[in-house]
């Protein structure tokens, strides 16, 4: 008698287990979360991305800037994402202008004479996001780098471009992906 109530307290736990199991998998079934190394959270229904050529209308134009902050943005979104790209409208569509370049004495010197520079590059963004579109937005994301007065801009203006265009895709994209 006592080996058979052991086996049907057995039974009972290995059922109520089973029926625990099934009670998880319900509730979670239909429910996706994705993650990415990156820390964007897209939602899966988004299949494509698409962006349009950022127009330079600062007061100075770099020739050039365009096109690569144009190609950065298209080369982020590539790596981080799983997004196809498309160069009709994406189910998420970047789309601006290059607002601002320039540079301007920072600090002087005793002489009167400034001793830091500062270079600065602003970009309007809209991102329109077709299936969440309360996640839509148009906002300026403005970057800055200093350098010595004691340098010419052109000696420095192409690593100091590179490393604002870098910050200002990375705003960008956390702007639009990343939702913490």
């Amino acid at each position: 008698m006592a080996l058979n109530h052991k086996n049907t307290i057995r039974y009972t736990k290995n059922r109520l287990l089973i029926f625990m199991l099934i009670a998880i998998v319900t509730l979670f079934y239909g429910c996706k979360v994705t993650y990415s190394f990156s820390g964007a959270s897209i939602s899966p229904l988004a299949k494509t991305f698409s962006i349009q050529y950022f127009q330079n209308r600062a007061p100075i134009v770099q020739p050039g800037l365009s096109q690569i902050l144009t190609d950065a943005l298209i080369d982020k979104c590539k790596a981080q994402t799983s997004l196809k790209f498309t160069n009709s409208i994406g189910d998420v569509n970047f789309e601006g202008e290059i607002k601002d370049y320039n540079t301007r004495p920072m600090t002087v010197a005793a002489d009167a004479q400034a001793a830091t520079n500062r270079f600065t590059i602003a970009v309007n963004v809209k991102f329109t996001n077709a299936i969440d579109p309360t996640l839509s937005f148009e906002q300026t994301f403005s970057r800055y780098e200093d350098y010595s007065s004691n340098l010419d801009l052109s000696a420095v203006e192409q690593d100091l471009s590179n490393k604002i265009i870098d910050m200002l895709v990375e705003d960008i994209f956390n702007q639009a992906f990343v939702n913490w």
